[in-house]
């Protein structure tokens, strides 16, 4: 007889809440978890075959060294000693800026990030490369400016507001808010509420939408400009709303008046009556905007975001329910990094900041590992990601991570990134250990939930927590732990948690090293580095966190950590772990005036001049390249890299090359056809789906395919056909407006030679 588990899902953001039914050690069925708090009973198709993430062909059990062309087994002390010594060897002589952490974006653990960032600050180095870098530099860097803090990031208050805006963001598909498809579905069926979606094409949110606004793609900023122009020229802004929590407006209202709104309509592609129809509503209704990469990967995508919080700073929807608000957290998604800081690095070829809390953009680390500067990047340290197909430009990627001198991939697979690894460290799963995610998506009230090991991990798969402490120590960086406190490890929680602060008082660098002292003391015992850093996360928690979580009923008191965690231990479901303060929504607003600072001088130009007659001019595509990709279609048929085998989508249509009839008919094309997609970076061949769906001029593509599976690709690397240098001046590329041609394949294709190498 099996036994069925409570978890929750690693494929995206939302970590719906799953049951597993594990038989013999093995994940066997998976259906929603009904008592999950937040995500209730509800899960996507994703969710429910991520038995296919779990048990990949190919699983790495052991430590493996390239010798030559082949990989060869090494045990973990010679991996861990020789990765050390040559990480130590390149800092001494090259400085630190040689050598970058890319890590801790996964969907499903987040704890790593602790640990590789504390062996990156250990060897003095700043450069930090995730995810989020790849998709919100802009946005989180506006954020920053706007509301104090890059990751203080305002999403909807979606289950309070009377209308939802959702621009670039096709959420019936893609998720990114709990429940979301059925959440759409609700506002979109009440008379008493108004579903809006802003998006080219008639996606799957904008079928049920109320309203759709098909703005032209790269539009968007001009789009936003003419809603502010119009709310401005009808004297509709909340004038008490403003005076009272906004700093800078007198600064930015000139940059809208006088603005030929009805032209840049025009340029927008957008009935003027209906964008004009759709500013009333913004000033008369409760509103809330849910964006994403729609925007922020789009054309303009800085001031994109910076042009969405003008527009609802000048509604008043900030800091109010049924508006957008920041919502509580028991971690920060990363941290804060100013770049007006002198402390604060840039790279040194692209001169970029870490403008996507704390992290660098990924496209740009195939410059900074070819420029040929003395602190070029010589040593990438990546763990439980695959840059080879999740960011721009495979191509450039490949080249740059050829002339690395330490390139190290903690993963469970031979992935496209690891088999250009020096060194490849078997991790155990989301499934095979403690972990937990810090994803902030509801409000008021804050949820948690730690996921702990529900099979055994095969061979000697470790934890990527545990991977970096082994390298840590290795590397000197953690001190000496007293016997004492190793001792008392083995007792209760809270005598450990007095021992362990008696010793730190009088070992200099015991603060700065504690994830890892953590690691070796109760990761020790629990055979847990995430884990143990998960208690030591709730012990030191923040005291806004103490605050809210006192209001969900966890009283207040030394011990209150600690009771915290016992409370998460006992719901494998989580559970709600604060709550804040609704009377007092403006208090996560952490600027220097306290006030959300709308004014930011380095984006007043580009603001400024933005108008129909640039525009129009700056949206002609070149005559080579006359169609726009979407380069990363959301769809339920892809979870980025994370789903390789693919038998999961058997029988679907899961990647095609997606374009509107009136195209096909024009290209001479049918539908099932292979046709072949051109751009800047490259080509790649894919079968054609034709779709009614897909705006005139437009192509669409999914992300997550390309990967190899028992020696074959399966579906199209869309990175292929991204440039690293198409995108913003922040550093996030510019996936959804890429300039392509597409037309039939020939019978005899020529096969790039990276692809040849890969199969």
């Amino acid at each position: 007889m099996g036994e069925w588990h409570k978890t929750g899902c690693v494929l995206c953001a939302q970590n719906c809440g799953l049951e597993v039914l594990v038989e013999n050690n093995r994940m066997t069925k998976v259906k929603p978890d009904k008592s999950n708090p937040r995500s209730q009973g509800y899960a996507c198709r994703k969710g429910l075959n991520v038995v296919y993430h779990q048990y990949p062909e190919g699983r790495l059990t052991e430590p493996l060294k390239r010798v030559g062309d082949q990989f060869k087994p090494v045990s973990w002390d010679q991996a861990i000693d020789e990765i050390a010594a040559k990480m130590r060897q390149l800092v001494d002589t090259h400085g630190p800026r040689c050598l970058a952490y890319m890590g801790g974006g996964s969907q499903g653990g987040h704890m790593e990030v602790a640990f590789g960032l504390g062996i990156l600050r250990s060897m003095g180095s700043q450069y930090y490369y995730s995810s989020a870098g790849q998709e919100f530099c802009g946005a989180w860097w506006v954020t920053g400016r706007v509301f104090g803090k890059q990751y203080n990031f305002a999403g909807p208050d979606e289950h309070e507001t009377e209308m939802l805006v959702a621009w670039g963001w096709n959420g019936m598909q893609s998720h990114q808010m709990p429940r979301a498809p059925k959440v759409l579905m609700e506002i979109s069926k009440d008379p008493d509420r108004i579903l809006v979606a802003v998006d080219p094409r008639k996606s799957e949110t904008a079928a049920i939408a109320d309203i759709h606004l098909p703005v032209r793609p790269g539009a968007d900023a001009l789009l936003m400009k003419t809603m502010i122009a119009i709310i401005l020229n009808e004297g509709w802004e909340a004038r008490d709303y403003i005076s009272k929590y906004v700093a800078g407006w007198d600064e930015i209202r000139s940059w809208f008046e006088n603005f030929d709104a009805k032209s840049a309509a025009g340029v927008c592609q957008v009935d003027y009556e209906q964008v004009w129809e759709l500013c009333r509503l913004m000033t008369t209704r409760r509103w809330s905007v849910h964006t994403d990469l729609g925007i922020y990967m789009g054309r303009h995508s800085t001031l994109n975001s910076y042009f969405v919080h003008i527009l609802g700073a000048v509604c008043g929807i900030f800091g109010e329910r049924g508006g957008n608000v920041i919502p509580g957290k028991v971690m920060p998604m990363g941290f804060h990094a100013d770049e007006r800081n002198p402390k604060t690095w840039r790279t040194v070829a692209t001169n970029l900041p870490p403008a996507a809390a704390g992290s660098f953009p990924p496209g740009v680390m195939p410059e900074e590992i070819l420029s040929g500067h003395p602190e070029r990047l010589r040593a990438v340290y990546v763990s439980a990601c695959n840059p080879l197909r999740a960011y721009p430009d495979t191509t450039a990627y490949e080249k740059a991570f050829g002339q690395l001198d330490l390139l190290v991939a903690n993963d469970i697979v031979m992935s496209e990134t690891a088999r250009l690894a020096h060194y490849v460290l078997p991790c155990r799963t989301f499934y095979e250990a403690w972990d937990a995610t810090f994803f902030p998506w509801t409000y008021p009230g804050v949820y948690f939930q730690i996921r702990r090991p529900i099979v055994k991990p095969p061979g000697q798969c470790l934890e990527a927590a545990q991977i970096h402490t082994l390298l840590a120590d290795k590397l000197g960086l953690i001190p000496q732990i007293s016997d004492a406190v190793q001792q008392v490890a083995e007792r209760d929680r809270l005598t450990f948690g007095t021992k362990l602060m008696e010793w730190a008082a009088t070992e200099p660098k015991a603060m700065s090293g504690m994830p890892f002292v953590l690691a070796k003391t109760l990761g020790r015992v629990w055979d847990s580095a995430a884990g143990a850093g998960l208690w030591g996360m709730l012990m030191t928690a923040p005291k806004v966190f103490r605050e809210n979580a006192a209001r969900a009923g966890f009283e207040p008191g030394i011990d209150q950590g600690d009771r915290i965690f016992q409370a998460l231990l006992d719901a494998p479901e989580g559970l709600w772990v604060g709550r804040m303060d609704v009377d007092n929504p403006m208090e996560s607003i952490q600027t220097p005036s306290g006030k959300i600072e709308i004014y930011i001088p380095e984006l007043k130009e580009e603001a400024k001049s933005l108008d129909a007659v640039s525009e129009e001019e700056d949206l002609k595509l070149p005559a080579e390249f006359p169609l726009i990709l979407n380069a990363g279609r959301h769809m339920k048929y892809n979870a980025n890299t994370l789903m390789r085998n693919p038998e999961w989508n058997e029988g679907k249509r899961a990647c095609t090359v997606s374009i509107n009839p009136a195209e096909a008919e024009a290209l001479g094309l049918t539908d099932g056809q292979q046709v072949r997609v051109t751009t800047e970076a490259g080509s790649e061949v894919g079968e054609l789906q034709v779709s009614d769906q897909i705006r005139h001029g437009s192509v669409l593509i999914p992300h997550g395919f390309g990967l190899i599976y028992e020696g074959k690709a399966y579906g199209i690397n869309v990175n292929r056909l991204t440039k690293n240098t198409h995108r913003d001046p922040i550093g996030t590329p510019l996936h959804r407006f890429v300039p392509c041609r597409v037309e039939a394949a020939s019978k005899k294709l020529t096969m790039p030679a990276a692809l040849i190498f890969e199969l």
